[in-house]
């Protein structure tokens, strides 16, 4: 089943209003029109995007109520993540993926991790000794899966619960402490003491 595609929409620096009409293009609006175009192609490759350009002058009144009054206006589903200047794409990366993730569920095996982390080393030796296929993002080194793995995992811990690494999805469901782990791996599971919930917490009733 394919998931609805993540609105975006753009009010760029044209159109007309009774006599008023815009007649200077605006290099802010092109530039962000770009960002969104690339981004799309590039770091959110996967991800359904419908993107709308809108002439601001023409339907001003429209994002008004949600705080746009500056070309250009950047809507993400909805919400405004930038306006009144060239769009940062990391903004829109993380506004898109967390729209994307709270409509859809992690399909698969993934283990989200880095490279620094002695536990999410272990959680891969784990599943590579269970002979378990997975996929593996490096949270530091790729900045979609950062923003995965937190809109993701924050609904389930809480938003005041820090997030340690690893997060992991085995057959789609998450696992959410040691336990879980050594009943799918079924081996001794060393819990993870570090702050936080992780995949190799310890599990608290």
């Amino acid at each position: 089943m394919t998931a609805d595609p993540i609105k975006v929409t753009v009010y760029r620096w044209a159109g007309a209003w009774g006599p008023f009409k815009v007649k200077i293009p605006c290099g802010e609006c092109s530039l962000t029109k770009d960002v969104i175009e690339d981004t799309i192609a590039t770091e959110l490759a996967g991800v359904p995007v419908e993107l709308d350009m809108r002439d601001w002058l023409s339907e001003w009144w429209k994002p008004l109520p949600k705080g746009g009054f500056h070309a250009p206006i950047v809507l993400v589903e909805d919400k405004i993540v930038s306006q009144g200047a060239a769009l940062n794409r990391g903004v829109l990366t993380q506004a898109v993926i967390e729209a994307h993730a709270s409509k859809t569920q992690r399909q698969g095996n993934v283990v989200f991790g880095k490279e620094t982390c002695p536990h999410c080393k272990r959680a891969k030796g784990y599943l590579d000794d269970a002979g378990i296929d997975f996929t593996y993002h490096d949270v530091v080194r790729e900045p979609r899966a950062l923003y995965e793995m937190l809109a993701r995992v924050k609904p389930i811990v809480g938003p005041k619960t820090p997030v340690t690494v690893p997060q992991m999805w085995i057959d789609g469901d998450y696992v959410g402490g040691a336990d879980d782990l050594q009943k799918i791996v079924e081996a001794d599971v060393v819990p993870n003491p570090e702050r936080g919930q992780s995949s190799l917490s310890p599990q608290i009733a």
